[in-house]
């Protein structure tokens, strides 16, 4: 019995999304809704660039990464907190709490990285397109997504360590729909403000000067533009900036909110918000946008699906009969 007490004491309460919400139901629905869709399109786009050949280069390679990046993201979180809802129990162990934090600071901290060597690829096709084959090449590709990952996996267990060996002095309910650091360290009882500084600083090294790289880059490309003769190849451009802008504004700017405003510890409903955007909104987002702006991917899906559906051969046979 004694075991069992020390047992429990161990694990966390996950409050999840506002308590005291009336119409709870009907959100976990619609963030189911919301889960299916991201998996079924990222699915797709990834199966997409990997078989057509069309699709197989840089930029898609990087694409298909990020589609990767958003679906383990979104993974980390709904199936967990869609099971405490119908199951009834919101608890989570201190591994799995440890495990959580560290799998969702390793994909964020990645795809930000990953975003922000995608500028430079952009950069490079559209400023210096002669020698973008050379600079950009498979090597470089696969260099860049190990940095991607490798960066996120190293500094996400920095973190995750030292968030994880404070003691827990509080009621262990975390005010949150997933372990996360901030809410997790607010359970605490010795002083965080060195580990909060230190929050800052990393947030300043993987969200803001990521950022200023990326705007630096498309200033750059922006400039070259205009300086296009070809209205076909100033228009293909800018679609293919627009939809990394779109992503790049989506993702960073959630971030800033959350780890770079002042006072944002003190605002944990519009926190959950925040994340629940980053974390679950926009993974289902970021395929739409890729797919619905590119004329490549549409043309790859339509010769994929479209063209090999039954109902153009069913229509063949109908025909040689009348």
């Amino acid at each position: 019995m004694e075991r069992n007490n020390k047992t429990i004491s161990t694990d966390f309460i996950l409050l999840g999304l506002w308590p005291e919400f009336s119409h709870l139901v009907i959100l976990i629905y619609l963030i189911l809704l919301v889960y299916c869709m991201a998996v079924m399109s990222n699915v797709v786009l990834i199966l997409l660039i990997w078989l057509d050949l069309q699709l197989h280069s840089p930029m898609y390679f990087l694409l298909s990464h990020l589609s990767l990046i958003d679906l383990a993201l979104i993974s980390t979180s709904v199936p967990k907190m869609v099971t405490n809802f119908f199951s009834g129990e919101r608890i989570i162990s201190q591994v799995g709490c440890g495990t959580q934090i560290f799998f969702s600071l390793t994909l964020g901290i990645a795809e930000c990285l990953l975003l922000t060597l995608m500028s430079y690829d952009r950069y490079i096709a559209i400023c210096n397109p002669l020698r973008y084959s050379i600079i950009i090449s498979d090597v470089t590709c696969k260099k860049m997504v190990i940095v991607s990952w490798t960066g996120g996996a190293i500094t996400s267990l920095v973190h995750t360590a030292y968030a994880m060996h404070f003691p827990i002095c509080h009621p262990r309910e975390i005010l949150h729909f997933l372990c996360e650091v901030m809410a997790l360290l607010k359970l605490t009882c010795e002083d965080i403000s060195a580990y909060v500084k230190s929050v800052v600083v990393s947030s300043f090294l993987v969200v803001l000067i990521p950022l200023s790289l990326i705007l630096a880059s498309y200033t750059l490309i922006f400039l070259a533009v205009l300086r296009m003769n070809s209205s076909e190849g100033r228009n293909k451009a800018l679609a293919t900036c627009s939809s990394h802008l779109c992503v790049v504004s989506l993702y960073f700017g959630p971030a800033i909110l959350v780890y770079m405003r002042p006072g944002s510890s003190k605002t944990p409903k519009l926190n959950q918000c925040l994340f629940m955007f980053n974390a679950i909104l926009t993974p289902m987002l970021n395929p739409l946008i890729y797919s619905l702006r590119n004329k490549d991917v549409i043309e790859a899906l339509k010769s994929r699906v479209i063209n090999r559906f039954p109902l153009r051969k069913m229509k063949r046979h109908l025909h040689c009969y009348t």
